[in-house]
């Protein structure tokens, strides 16, 4: 047995393993987060690849608000927190809301790539928190970008900002300082004009006067800390719940000074789930002889795990974590994941994305993460976590206010 397990009772049977059809896939082509930006733009007049989501009605100034871990549930959860928000899950204000997929793994370095090339992952490369560059055999952070790989190297594709700008779109990203010169900014959200500003509400007020800047305007800003407190003090949490209400202003602050002939949109990358801190819901990777057998590099995070096997040992590594985890988590091969949608159409995976998706691919559907308490201390010890395809994690807000 594994360390932390107890031998089980005489009349136990194996658990039946979840089927994989079973997995909630993400709406890749029209109902997620790469599909918004290929969507305002081309009602802009531009066309880029990608699909479009079919409801929305072009405007010729488009902004997105992306709040980092706000998911859906999170606002219907809390309509006193989020009433601004909430207030736009209908169709009063002016609004309309519903929600959208995000795609898989529901992590943000994921997200943001996804969000700004208008590609899924299968595509533009980022399929995980951290996984494995075939050329160096190591585990690349896509999020720190650690170690240090040529981003353009990595991620090719220009951004649906870049091809805005072309086209002569007065585009512009509003978000804190230190992004502007990150890798993954380079690679995901970049084109236009950068413009770092620290407060929240500095941030909303340039937003707006950046939509008004052009007769055309394509502008995003973002917020992180909805998601910093939910990982470090759960949902539960007073720190949580204060900045969902800041954030809710924030929101209400940028749509009432919308220039004429604009639509704002507000997001998520991700929702969030809260995890206990016990033996059932944690189950650490490197206190489990029987999850580590055979394999090379853990890599993911704890709701989507990327699992890279010795050479020989793959299929005995996907019995084994079928066996001990198939229950509590879709566990698939890489085809298998790869041919059911999983990182996007399975005809649209690029050959130097294959290798970087684990030999096993392992999402959670019950409240269970795979920590990794000695080579990941920092991750194991958080409280909400994300990553995997069910709904509270997948559903993101799609919320529309025009002047």
């Amino acid at each position: 047995m594994a360390a932390g397990r107890t031998a089980p009772p005489a009349d136990w049977h194996d658990p039946v393993p979840l089927a994989l059809d079973t997995a909630p896939v993400p709406e890749y082509g029209g109902g997620s987060l790469a599909d918004l930006l290929p969507t305002l733009v081309t009602g802009q007049g531009v066309t880029v690849p990608g699909a479009v989501i079919p409801e929305l009605t072009p405007a010729d100034r488009n902004c997105v608000f992306l709040i980092d871990g706000l998911g859906w549930q999170q606002i219907k959860d809390h309509p006193d927190e989020a009433p601004y928000l909430t207030s736009l899950l209908g169709s009063s204000r002016g609004g309309t809301g519903r929600p959208i997929t995000v795609g898989f793994p529901a992590t943000t370095a994921t997200s943001l790539a996804s969000f700004g090339t208008g590609l899924p992952p299968c595509a533009h490369g980022l399929p995980g928190y951290t996984v494995r560059d075939p050329a160096t055999g190591a585990l690349m952070n896509q999020l720190r970008w650690r170690p240090w790989t040529d981003p353009h190297v990595w991620q090719p594709h220009p951004t649906v900002f870049q091809l805005a700008d072309a086209a002569g779109i007065h585009t512009a990203q509003v978000s804190s300082p230190v992004f502007e010169r990150t890798p993954l900014t380079d690679i995901a959200l970049s084109g236009g004009t950068f413009h770092g500003r620290l407060s929240g509400e500095e941030r909303m007020d340039l937003a707006a006067a950046q939509l008004a800047a052009g007769d055309r305007s394509l502008v995003y800003t973002y917020y992180s800390e909805v998601d910093g407190k939910g990982h470090k003090f759960g949902m539960d949490s007073d720190a949580w719940r204060g900045q969902l209400m800041y954030v809710d202003r924030l929101a209400q602050r940028l749509a009432e000074q919308l220039p004429p002939r604009s639509a704002l949109y507000i997001t998520a990358d991700h929702g969030m789930i809260d995890i206990p801190f016990d033996e059932e819901s944690r189950i650490d990777f490197d206190e489990d002889w029987e999850l580590r057998a055979g394999v090379a590099l853990l890599g993911g995070e704890g709701r989507a795990r990327h699992v890279y096997a010795v050479p020989g040992a793959e299929a005995d590594v996907l019995t084994v974590w079928r066996e001990v985890l198939g229950d509590r988590f879709w566990v698939a091969s890489r085809d298998e994941a790869v041919a059911a949608g999983w990182f996007g159409p399975p005809g649209g995976i690029e050959e130097r994305v294959y290798g970087r998706i684990g030999d096993v691919v392992a999402a959670a559907h019950d409240d269970a993460v795979i920590t990794a308490s000695v080579h990941e201390p920092r991750e194991s010890a958080m409280v909400g976590m994300h990553g995997s395809m069910t709904p509270v994690e997948q559903l993101v807000p799609l919320l529309e206010v025009r002047s």
